[in-house]
């Protein structure tokens, strides 16, 4: 799949896990995908850092059922924090079929991970 292909099957991926839709390249300051009481900006890598996916997938493992792994990642002197957390969890634990989003892109399942 073409670069500028891949990231746009990515955002239309994401709002359809989401129930939202795509905006696509406006010109204008606006989110990659709108879905109810979301604004989303996507952002699709060849690659994630490996600490951060070993991060996700330590307390995915570690957390008991009914809680939702997090990983928060702050920086030096920062005021704010972020919190990392599965597409599929995050559906999981704010509503969404799973099932409607089987396959991601190249093939693989989108509903055991992120896009």
């Amino acid at each position: 799949m073409a670069r500028s292909a891949t990231w746009k099957a990515v955002e239309r991926r994401t709002a359809a896990a989401l129930g939202g839709h795509r905006l696509g390249a406006t010109g204008a300051a606006n989110p990659d995908v709108l879905a109810p009481g979301l604004a989303v900006e996507c952002k699709h890598r060849q690659r994630l850092p490996a600490w951060l996916v070993g991060a996700l997938k330590q307390i995915r493992e570690q957390a008991q059922p009914g809680e939702l792994g997090l990983v928060v990642l702050h920086e030096s002197g920062a005021r704010d924090s972020l919190v990392v957390l599965s597409l599929a969890d995050f559906r999981e634990r704010w509503g969404g079929d799973l099932a409607e989003v089987a396959t991601g892109i190249n093939g693989e399942e989108t509903a055991a991970g992120p896009l």
